[in-house]
C-alpha cells in the first residue's frame, strides 16, 4: 500500500509545482508560500480532528516534539526555497533539481538511521541525480 500512497504523493507534488509556478508569476514567493501554509494548517488539523486524534497530541513525548518541530522548520525552509526557485526558473527544471533530495535522503538515512546500502540503491541514486542534473541544466527550446 505504501507504493500507492507514494505515487499519489508524487502526482500531488507534480500538480503543486505546476499550480505554484502559475501562482508565483505575479506574487512574491514568500507571500505565495504563506497562503499555501494557511491552507495546509487548516487541512492537516481538520484531518486530525475528523479522525478523532486531537487527544493524542498531548501524548507526544518531548523528544518526538523536538524532531517534529525541527522537521517542520526545515519543511518551511524547503518550501520557501522551492517557491523562490519556481519564481526564477522553469517548473520542469526546478522540480527536477529538487529531486536531488533523494540522494541527500539516502546519505542521511545511511548515516543516521543505519539503513543498508546496496548496489541497486547506489546505482539508482546516481541515475536519479544524473537525470535531475541533466534536466535542470537542459536548454529550453524557443517557442
Amino acid at each position: 500500500m505504501w507504493i500507492v500512497f507514494s505515487l499519489l504523493a508524487a502526482l500531488s507534488a507534480a500538480v503543486v509545482v505546476t499550480l505554484s509556478k502559475i501562482g508565483v508569476k505575479n506574487v512574491e514567493p514568500s507571500v505565495a508560500f504563506a497562503v499555501q501554509s494557511v491552507l495546509i494548517i487548516i487541512v492537516a488539523w481538520g484531518v486530525v480532528a475528523y479522525k478523532g486524534l486531537l487527544p493524542t497530541v498531548a501524548q507526544i513525548e518531548g523528544r518526538t516534539w523536538g524532531f517534529l518541530v525541527a522537521a517542520g522548520i526545515i519543511t518551511c525552509l524547503s518550501s520557501l526555497f522551492s517557491f523562490h526557485a519556481l519564481k526564477l526558473g522553469q517548473a520542469s527544471q526546478t522540480s527536477s533539481f529538487d529531486k536531488v533530495s533523494l540522494v541527500f535522503a539516502i546519505i542521511l538515512a545511511v548515516v543516521f538511521l543505519k539503513e543498508k546500502v546496496t548496489w541497486q540503491l547506489v546505482l539508482g541514486a546516481v541515475l536519479m541525480a544524473g537525470g535531475a542534473v541533466l534536466i535542470a541544466f537542459s536548454k529550453p527550446e524557443a517557442s
